[in-house]
This record gives C-alpha cells, sequence and structure tokens, in this order.
C-alpha cells in the first residue's frame, strides 16, 4: 500500500493512492487525518496498519484527488498540497536520526572527506567503522551485530515534505544531498517499535563542514530534511535503485546514476540498524515516531566545482517504488543575532 498525507483548505487529510487517484480516508472516517491517527485505529482493532485501511480506501472511492496535480501543487492557496507522508501532531514526539557507512559504496565518499588517498596511509575511521560492518553487521537471526554509526538530525520541526524548501543556513559552508531509503516507525502502547514503512528522503547535510574534521560530523547533521511523497508499507528493503538529479535554471548539473540502495547493496542488515537504533530504552516510548534514515552510496560533493544555490531544485527518484521526492534550495533568512546571544534567566 502506497499512502500520502495531504492539506486541503478544510485540513489535513490521509490519503492512499490508487492508479491515478488519491483516495481521501479521511472522507469516510474524520478522525483519521494522518498516519498516527491509523496507527492507533489499526493497534486498537488488531490489524496491520494496510489491511486496517484497506476498506477505508474502498469506502472513499468517490472522494478522491488526481495523484500526478497533487505531485505538482506547491500553494495550498491553489489546492490541496502533499505533505510528509509521516509526521506527528506534536513535533516534539518525532524523532529524525541516520545511520552512515551502510552502504557498499559509501565509504568511498566518506574518506574522500577525511584524508588525502595514498597507497600506504592508515585507515581512516571511516574505512575502520565499514570493516566493522562488513564483519559483523549482518548476524545471525537473534544475535545483536556490530554497532553501525549513528546520527541525530532533530525532531519533527526540521522535516520537510515533498516540494517544500530545504534551507542553507546562513552559518553553513555549504548544503549537501543524500538520496535515501528512510525507515518510518511507531512505538506502540506497549514500547514495542512498530515498522510503518519506508519513504524516499533527502537527508540534507553539510558536507563542506564535515570534511575540515570528522568530529564535525554531528554538527554538519544539524539541517532540514526531507521524505516522501508516499509511505510504503510493503517493501521487502532488498534491492531499490535510486537516482539524483540537480537542475538549476532548468539544467542538469548533476546526475548522479544509478544508487543502488537495500539490504542486498549494505554492510549492515535492516535488523541490525534497527535492533541498534531501538536497544535504547529513550528509543522506545510509546506515542513517538521515528524517522531513521539508513544512508547512501554516492554524494556529490566529490564530483561538483559549484556549491548549492537558492533556487536548485534535487529531485530523487525510485521507479517502482515511489513518485519521485522533489525539492528547491534556499538560503535561510537570517533573522536571529549573530552570534546568538545568552541572557541570564
Amino acid at each position: 500500500m502506497r499512502i500520502v498525507q495531504f492539506e486541503t483548505a478544510e485540513g489535513r487529510r490521509l490519503g492512499v493512492i490508487d492508479g491515478d487517484i488519491v483516495r481521501d480516508v479521511t472522507s469516510a472516517s474524520p478522525t483519521i487525518r494522518r498516519v498516527c491517527d491509523a496507527f492507533h485505529h489499526a493497534c486498537e482493532s488488531g490489524r496491520a496498519l494496510a489491511e486496517f485501511l484497506m476498506p477505508l480506501a474502498a469506502a472513499a472511492a468517490r472522494q478522491g484527488h488526481p495523484y500526478p496535480a497533487l505531485l505538482q501543487s506547491r500553494r495550498l492557496a491553489d489546492g490541496a498540497v502533499l505533505r510528509p507522508p509521516v509526521d506527528h501532531v506534536d513535533p516534539r514526539r518525532l524523532l529524525v536520526t541516520g545511520t552512515g557507512l551502510t552502504h557498499l559504496g559509501s565509504v568511498q565518499s566518506r574518506d574522500q572527506m577525511h584524508v588525502a588517498q595514498a597507497a600506504d596511509a592508515p585507515l581512516t575511521d571511516s574505512k575502520k567503522m565499514f570493516q566493522i560492518g562488513l564483519k559483523g553487521g549482518k548476524p545471525p537471526l537473534g544475535t545483536r551485530g556490530a554497532a553501525p554509526e549513528w546520527f541525530y538530525k532533530g525532531n519533527g520541526n526540521v522535516l520537510r515534505g515533498p516540494n517544500d524548501e530545504l534551507a542553507i543556513p546562513d552559518f553553513a559552508s555549504d548544503g549537501g544531498e543524500e538520496p535515501e531509503l528512510v525507515g518510518c516507525y511507531m512505538i506502540d502502547a506497549r514500547g514495542i517499535p512498530r515498522r510503518l514503512g519506508f519513504a524516499l528522503g533527502n537527508e540534507w547535510s553539510d558536507h563542506a563542514t564535515e570534511s575540515v574534521n570528522y568530529l564535525y560530523l554531528a554538527p554538519s547533521k544539524l539541517r532540514e530534511c526531507s521524505i516522501g511523497p508516499e509511505l510504503v508499507t510493503d517493501c521487502d528493503f532488498q534491492h531499490i535503485e535510486l537516482r539524483c538529479l540537480v537542475r538549476r535554471a532548468g539544467q542538469v548539473i548533476y546526475d548522479s546514476g544509478p544508487l543502488l540502495s537495500g539490504e542486498q547493496n549494505m554492510c549492515h542488515s535492516l535488523a541490525n540498524c534497527e535492533d541498534h537504533h531501538f536497544k535504547y530504552p529513550q528509543h522506545r516510548l510509546a506515542g513517538d515516531v521515528h524517522l531513521h534514515y539508513f544512508g547512501t552510496s554516492k554524494l556529490s560533493y566529490h564530483e561538483r566545482k559549484w556549491q548549492y544555490a537558492a533556487g536548485d531544485e534535487i529531485r530523487i527518484e525510485a521507479p517502482g517504488f515511489s513518485a519521485p521526492l522533489v525539492n528547491t534550495v534556499a538560503r535561510a533568512a537570517n533573522v536571529e543575532p549573530s552570534p546568538v546571544r545568552v541572557v541570564p534567566a
């Protein structure tokens, strides 16, 4: 099942994609306006999310929106607009995180940021982490494997959806795309993590800052990010081919080529990544939403001689998985004093 969240002049809506039509589930059940709402109802009824939504989508057969129009819509004043396919009414209850050095091609991109290559150069921390994953990232069922790299991006306030802008803060050195798959989760009333499905994501970062020193990786991740347009509930996460295109004034200035993702193309299994995220009790608080980026195999940063500028369009495609995720780059307005000064309470 492919699920979207959107907004009209009447408020937030939940939809299920049926061909070129988005069935308006909220019209059939007005209390269900978000995936979170559907999740709670599904849990109470003892059904899986997709199983719960199926009859509601059928009941909404006469209430639909053309999906191609939704994918193009950018202003609520002009009609219905897509929102992130998973969010939380309280953004403080949503945690955005990620796992790096998970893909078989990712170590080259990361390593190029941190050291000049030489035949006799010692192993960087990136290569050491990657080798740890190769050795122990896919443990036998029922055992705990090697821990992957993990990072924090923010709460729901940093989340953006399809056609939204991704900002470059005034303190940033650059912007940097990261085309990835995102695991979407919610914690049930018993504290058990439940996987809602997967979505396309752009884990927007600052690779220029990270390249100064590896210890700057953490602050380089504290940026906005996007997911969407769809939550795919039945993806088997084995092999998905992505592609990233960047356009400036209508011209393609970067084409990633094929980006292979999914467990077959990773040194960590999905179960191992999930285990090491949810092993922490604070990540299993009932009612919380978790969006976890699973990494990419390639970045534009090492190939380009340009920096991101306002108006650049980033398009992440995955034919057969989801409609494309499209975002536009913006320069954040400097509304805060610089430097920020703390005053006594």
